[in-house]
């Protein structure tokens, strides 16, 4: 926890009008692990249509490049922030890293925001990479910026080793801001310390984001910075008029069968680890590792998580009627968020339930 500062947060106001509520709202483009990434163009557009003021592109090494997708949402938006939500540090050198993020911020005429997340030990095993740390990602944020303020870098540390690095030439925009995707503690406070901003994994509960809020800033605190200048998007699952064990279920053992990510989801929620492992122990997940649970199909894990407590999918996502679920987002802006990430729906499909929420 947190050292205990007392935060203020963003000020609700009751008379904010529909299109400042709905640009406290983001949305995924391009969810999932598609072979087709042509639908990232209209989703944009609806996004921006709708008013959000962000649109995230969650990295995958198939056929969602980063670069490519993000640049090419440039040209298709005039207004939406648009997000790397996220990338490794590691599968780009970071003058390629600077490159990218000061071309797409050029591109965007100033608003591309480039993310980085810790990801799956799994996974980056698997690739033959590192898995990221708390020194290497504070470092590889200050490497970038110092890129981007034409400085001359040397640098051998956690990060990797880079005698030399200079970028000669720099766009007449600001550079673009960083964003670091957090559940733990650790994690959370690098984002308070070296980043602009904070992406907060889904099924956290508002007292977790609560929480979760306070670790960033009282981190930005102690490092001298101004802390309520740091953006805090809660990720929320948001599925009005639906069963919550049928919509929310499969997602949410997607996250909680990742070892180290389920026993960080459970503890910041204050979740009984008993309940998660149980759940690990279904003979459907025996001796599976992080590539093998994400190829169960959806089915066999929506069969699955009927046996998750139900107050794990009521209390961690925004369900019931819209009306409730519009309730639920505010309560995690009450909490501590400054944003709001809808998962779950792509913008072209969240049109009624944005002009609610807007209206609300």
């Amino acid at each position: 926890m947190a050292s205990g500062t007392t935060h203020p947060v963003r000020p609700w106001v009751d008379d904010m009008s529909a299109p400042e509520r709905a640009a406290l709202l983001g949305a995924y483009v391009l969810p999932g692990g598609p072979t087709d990434p042509n639908p990232i163009i209209g989703q944009a557009r609806a996004g921006e249509d709708l008013g959000l003021s962000h649109l995230f592109i969650g990295e995958r090494y198939a056929t969602k490049d980063l670069g490519a997708l993000a640049g090419a949402l440039t040209q298709v938006t005039s207004r939406c922030r648009i997000v790397g939500g996220v990338t490794h540090i590691g599968t780009r050198h970071p003058m390629v890293l600077a490159s990218l993020g000061q071309t797409l911020q050029a591109l965007s005429g100033g608003r591309f925001i480039l993310g980085f997340g810790r990801g799956s030990a799994g996974r980056w095993r698997s690739y033959g990479l590192p898995t990221p740390t708390s020194a290497m990602l504070a470092d590889m944020a200050d490497i970038l910026r110092r890129l981007w303020a034409g400085e001359r870098v040397s640098y051998d540390g956690p990060a990797g080793c880079f005698p030399d690095l200079v970028v000669q030439e720099r766009p007449a925009v600001a550079p673009p801001p960083l964003f670091l995707a957090a559940v733990g503690p650790g994690t959370l406070a690098v984002a308070g310390r070296a980043y602009d901003g904070v992406m907060l994994h889904p099924f956290l509960t508002p007292d977790a984001v609560g929480r979760a809020a306070a670790i960033v800033r009282d981190a930005a605190d102690v490092a001298g910075r101004d802390a309520q200048a740091i953006a805090v998007h809660a990720t929320v699952i948001v599925a009005p008029d639906r069963d919550p064990a049928e919509v929310l279920g499969a997602r949410a053992l997607g996250y909680l069968l990742v070892v180290g990510l389920g026993e960080a989801l459970v503890a910041s929620n204050g979740w009984d680890p008993a309940a998660l492992a149980a759940i690990r122990s279904h003979h459907r997940f025996a001796g599976l590792d992080y590539n093998a649970i994400k190829a169960i199909p959806a089915s066999d894990l929506a069969a699955v998580a009927r046996d998750l407590p139900s107050e794990w999918l009521a209390t961690a996502a925004a369900t019931g009627s819209v009306g409730e679920c519009v309730r639920a987002l505010d309560g995690y802006l009450d909490a501590g968020a400054t944003n709001i990430l809808l998962h779950g729906s792509t913008p072209d499909q969240l049109g009624d339930f944005v002009r609610a929420f807007a209206n609300a």
